[in-house]
């Protein structure tokens, strides 16, 4: 009993470590997809485009989002080869350890198999229990036969196991060595291609320098027109913030109004907005494609002194997308920008999703809306040939960090 146990307790704890080591092998593996998922994404929606002029600002930009995607694949395929490399070591001394035990295990069993057939035959098994003093004597020479039995029947079976376990582990081990040479392989070719980008990324560097006025301006320019279009997006939440409140103070017959920068909610409204409260982390993205800058104050990758305050998240996406809402909600307000761009503002509760730089718009001011409800086409450059959407969300009036809320 106790040797069946313990050869079962080897076969689980051998299965335990297998599996553990391939949980954690397929872990980096599915990061290593998704990296090269995007940079697929990168290539086809940042460098694949049709543009009709080049901007070495925005190429560099570009490209150091592509160089930036690929280190991260390096150090993961890295990361995976060493996983690998320690794993097969560790397997491989336990394949030695496992084939001396079974060396041994063979050894033992034929000696006792010989010494057996040497001591006893069947006439001499008869004879030793017919030789007993007492039917308690030969109760026990039969027990301790039937033990005997029993014993080498475990000994096989501890053979098999054993046998077994060093089929597995040679079956994984095969695979594991041709696993590291295509990472090799791999790792390799992208260490190639990320040499070839900074040959490109010096030569746009060296270009922007020469014309670093020049960029600055334009870059100044820019930053100017998205203050333009934030501050008209914060005036018109904090007009729909007042109107909304006003209204409902006059539907309870409040003739007072106090000023507020905040929603005031009826019970309807308080329930949508503990259910997107409930989802952060879950909504779904406004457009499939991929980020291209991050919330926040960040500096600026080219120009020193220059930073980059980003109110939300700029997504790339293919053209003739359309922006769909990430709850369900209404249509606070739609915005017509200077340049003939559009926003389309969706309220759940207390929260608000805005949707920038749209071509066109599918939606009504006041319309009720659902999950995944398309609200408008992504506006294209004609130059540049990109497709990016302004993804921005407030909490009243308060912004928030549109990656912590997404899937």
């Amino acid at each position: 009993m106790k040797k069946a146990l313990h050869i079962f307790v080897f076969i689980s704890a051998l299965c335990f470590t297998v599996l553990a080591q391939a949980q954690s092998q397929r872990e980096l593996e599915k990061k290593r997809n998704k990296l090269k998922k995007e940079i697929k994404q990168v290539n086809e929606l940042l460098f694949k485009t049709k543009k009709k002029k080049s901007n070495a600002l925005e190429d560099l930009k570009d490209l150091n989002q592509k160089i930036s995607v690929r280190e991260r694949l390096i150090e993961t395929i890295e990361m995976e080869s060493t996983e690998l490399e320690n794993t097969i070591a560790k397997n491989t001394t336990k394949l030695e350890g496992y084939e001396k035990d079974l060396a041994n295990l063979k050894k033992d069993y034929s000696e006792m198999v010989v010494k057996t057939h040497k001591s006893k035959s069947m006439q001499s098994k008869t004879m030793f229990l017919l030789s007993s003093q007492s039917f308690y004597q030969a109760y026990k020479r039969v027990k301790y036969m039937q033990q005997y039995n029993e014993f080498r029947k475990k000994q096989g079976e501890a053979i098999l196991a054993r046998a077994e376990a060093i089929k597995k582990l040679n079956d994984s081990l095969s695979r594991q060595k041709n696993i590291k040479e295509r990472l090799i392989t791999e790792e390799k070719e992208q260490k190639d291609e990320i040499e070839n980008d900074r040959k490109d990324q010096e030569k746009l560097i060296t270009t922007i320098k020469k014309q670093e006025s020049k960029y600055k301006n334009s870059l100044l320019k820019k930053q100017a027109a998205e203050r333009k279009i934030q501050a008209r997006i914060d005036r018109l939440i904090r007009e729909a913030i007042a109107r909304s409140n006003r209204k409902k103070k006059k539907a309870k017959g409040s003739k007072k109004s106090k000023k507020s920068a905040e929603f005031t909610l009826n019970a309807a409204e308080k329930k949508l907005l503990a259910n997107f409260e409930q989802n952060k982390g879950n909504l779904p993205w406004p457009v499939k494609g991929i980020i291209t800058r991050k919330y926040g104050i960040q500096p600026h990758p080219t120009f020193s002194g220059i930073t980059i305050n980003s109110t939300g998240l700029h997504i790339a996406t293919k053209a003739n997308t359309a922006a769909k809402s990430i709850f369900t909600g209404k249509v606070l307000a739609i915005q017509k920008n200077a340049d003939g761009k559009k926003s389309v503002l969706v309220q759940h509760g207390n929260y608000i999703s805005a949707y920038n730089n749209l071509e066109s718009v599918y939606v009504k001011k006041g319309e009720a809306v659902k999950t995944g409800q398309k609200l408008g086409k992504v506006f294209t450059d004609r130059v540049t040939g990109k497709t990016k959407l302004g993804f921005v969300l407030f909490k009243n009036t308060v912004r928030l960090n549109p990656a912590e809320w997404i899937q």
